[in-house]
C-alpha cells in the first residue's frame, strides 16, 4: 500500500512536469530559433532567473551528498555553503558583464564568447569538447541520484534502472522542445516543494527524535564532538587550508559554469542578474538542513557505510513518516535532479551546435535543430554509460569543478585585460588543466593541504602572464580593441544602464 501511494504522487508530479516544461512555449511558435530555446530568448525576470539558478544549484547533491557528508564528515560539508554564497557575491559583478557583452554580440554560452573574444571559432569548438567532458558526469550523478531517490522512496517498488530512465526520459521530454523557458517553469515547481519540505523535515526531525533542537544539539556536542570541528570526522584532511582554497576556486569556477552563464543569457537586464545574486543566498539557508538531518542520521539510523550513507536523510524520512509525505519530499529531490540535468544537457547541446557542428558551413543553417539532437545523444551516453560503465563518469567527475575552473582567466581576464592574447590563453589553460589531471588522478588532491584546482589555477595564471608578455602577439590583434568595443545597435547610453563595458578604456 504504501509504495503504490508514494509510486502514484510520484509518477502524477512526472506528467506535471512534463505539461510544465511543454506550457512554457506554449503559444510561441518554432519561430525563436536558437537564442530563445536556449536562453529564453533573453527575457527571463528576476524571479525566473531565481528559480533556474537556484534550481541548478539545488541539485540531488543536497538531499543526498549534503546529507552524506554530514553523516560522514560533519564540519567539512559547510564548504557548500560558503563557496555558493561567495559565488553569488562574484556573480553580482560578473553576470551583467558576461550578459552585457553577449547580448551586444548576439552570443549564447561560453564557447561564443571565447570564440568571439579571441576570433578563433576553433577555440570555440575545444571549450566545447573539454565542458563536455566536465558536464557530463554531471549528468549521470542526477541520474544516478534521481534512481536512488525513486527506488528508495517508492520502497523498492520502482527499480534503480527503470528511476534512470525515468529520469532521462522526463527530463529529455521537455528540454528539447521547451529549452531554458521550460527548466525555468519546471524550477518553479521544484522550488515550491523543495522549501515545503525541507522547511517541514527542518521543525519535524529534531521534535521527532530528539524532542526538539536544544536536546539534539546538545547530544552531538557530548557524542560527536569530531564532527563540528576541522577537519571533521576521517574526512582525510579536509581542514581549514582545504576548506578555505575550496571555497576560493569553487565560487570563481561557479560564475563562469555554462549552466550558470546560460542563466546569466537568459536575464532580460543586467538589474535583474543583480537583484538574483542578492536573493540567492537565502536559498542557500536551506542547505543547513540535509546537513543537519545527515548529523541528525548518525543517532537514528547509525552504522551506514559507503554509498549507504548518502540515503542517510531518506532512512529518516521513510522511517517515520507516512508514504504520501514520501512521496511528496522524493517528488522535490527528484525534481531536484531533473532541473539542473535538463540545463546540463541544454548547454552541451547549445555549445555543440553552435560552436562544432554549426561552424560546419552546410549545417549552419540548423544550429537549434542540431543543439536539440545533440541535447538527446548526451542524454542518453550519460544514461548508457550509467547502466554500462558508471566508474568512467565517475573518475572523471573527479577533475569536473577543478577542470572548469581553468576556463576562468580565458574568459574573465580575457574579458577585461585586452592584451591577453591567444597564444597566452590557450597556453595557460593546458597547464592548469595538465596538473589538475596529474594531481588528482596521481592521488595528490589536496596537495599541501590545499584543493589541487587553486594549485592549478595559480600555474594557469602564471604562464598566461609571461606568454603575454614574452610570447607572440596576436597577428590579428587591432589596436582599437573592437571586441570589446560597443556596436552601432547598442548605443553607449544602453551599455552603461546595462552595466556593460563601453570603450576601450573603459574595460581595461
Amino acid at each position: 500500500m504504501n509504495a503504490a501511494v508514494a509510486t502514484a504522487i510520484f509518477g502524477a508530479f512526472m506528467v506535471l512536469t512534463v505539461a510544465l516544461g511543454l506550457l512554457a512555449v506554449r503559444g510561441r511558435g518554432s519561430g525563436g530559433g536558437l537564442t530563445e530555446w536556449s536562453v529564453g530568448g533573453r527575457s527571463l525576470g528576476t524571479v525566473f532567473i531565481w528559480v533556474l539558478m537556484a534550481g541548478e544549484s539545488y541539485t540531488s547533491f543536497s538531499y543526498l551528498g549534503a546529507a552524506g557528508w554530514g553523516y560522514n564528515f560533519g564540519a567539512p560539508v559547510l564548504y557548500v555553503l560558503a563557496y555558493m554564497s561567495c559565488g553569488y557575491g562574484i556573480g553580482y559583478v560578473v553576470g551583467p558583464m558576461l550578459w552585457a557583452y553577449a547580448r551586444r554580440h548576439g552570443l549564447v554560452g561560453i564557447t561564443d564568447i571565447v570564440a568571439h573574444r579571441y576570433r578563433r571559432p576553433w577555440l570555440g569548438a575545444a571549450v566545447a569538447l573539454l565542458a563536455t567532458v566536465c558536464l557530463l558526469p554531471y549528468i549521470q550523478l542526477q541520474i544516478t541520484g534521481m534512481g536512488v531517490v525513486v527506488s528508495t522512496i517508492s520502497y523498492g517498488a520502482i527499480s534503480l534502472n527503470w528511476a534512470y530512465f525515468i529520469g532521462f526520459a522526463v527530463t529529455t521530454g521537455f528540454v528539447v522542445i521547451s529549452g531554458l523557458r521550460g527548466s525555468a517553469w519546471v524550477s518553479v515547481l521544484k522550488d515550491i516543494l523543495v522549501i515545503g519540505t525541507l522547511g517541514f523535515l527542518a521543525i519535524y526531525v529534531p521534535l521527532h527524535y530528539f524532542d526538539g533542537y536544544g536536546p539534539f544539539l546538545h547530544r552531538i556536542v557530548a557524542e560527536k564532538p569530531q564532527w563540528l570541528t576541522f577537519p571533521g570526522h576521517a574526512s582525510g584532511g579536509l581542514g581549514q587550508v582545504w576548506f578555505i582554497t575550496t571555497t576560493v576556486i569553487n565560487s570563481l569556477t561557479v560564475v563562469i559554469f555554462p549552466t550558470t552563464v546560460a542563466g546569466y543569457l537568459g536575464a532580460r537586464n543586467a538589474d535583474a542578474l543583480r537583484r538574483n545574486a542578492m536573493y540567492l543566498p537565502f536559498y542557500n539557508v536551506l542547505l543547513f538542513v540535509p546537513m543537519l538531518l545527515g548529523l541528525a542520521a548518525l543517532f537514528v539510523v547509525p552504522g551506514l557505510t559507503g554509498a549507504d550513507s548518502n540515503l542517510a536523510l531518506f532512512k529518516l524520512v521513510v522511517d517515520s513518516l507516512p508514504a504520501w509525505a514520501v512521496g511528496l519530499i522524493g517528488v522535490a529531490a527528484a525534481l531536484s535532479s531533473i532541473v539542473p540535468m535538463a540545463v546540463f544537457m541544454l548547454v552541451i547541446g547549445t555549445m555543440w551546435g553552435r560552436s562544432v557542428l554549426g561552424a560546419i558551413p552546410k549545417l549552419a543553417n540548423r544550429q537549434k535543430l542540431w543543439s536539440q539532437v545533440v541535447v538527446v545523444v548526451a542524454g542518453a551516453l550519460a544514461l548508457v554509460l550509467t547502466y554500462t560503465a558508471p566508474n568512467t563518469l565517475v573518475r572523471l567527475s573527479l577533475i569536473s569543478y577543478e577542470g572548469m575552473a581553468q576556463l576562468v582567466p580565458m574568459l574573465l581576464l580575457g574579458l577585461v585585460w585586452r592584451r591577453l592574447t591567444v597564444h597566452a590563453a590557450v597556453s595557460g589553460l593546458v597547464a592548469g588543466f595538465a596538473l589538475v589531471c596529474v594531481l588528482v588522478f596521481g592521488g595528490h588532491d589536496p596537495v599541501w593541504g590545499m584543493n589541487a584546482g587553486i594549485v592549478g589555477l595559480a600555474v594557469n595564471v602564471v604562464v598566461a602572464l609571461a606568454v603575454t608578455w614574452l610570447g607572440p602577439r596576436d597577428t590579428d590583434e587591432r589596436p582599437d580593441a573592437q571586441v570589446l568595443a560597443v556596436d552601432d545597435e547598442f548605443p553607449r547610453d544602453e551599455a552603461l544602464r546595462q552595466g556593460g563595458p563601453v570603450s576601450p578604456s573603459a574595460s581595461t
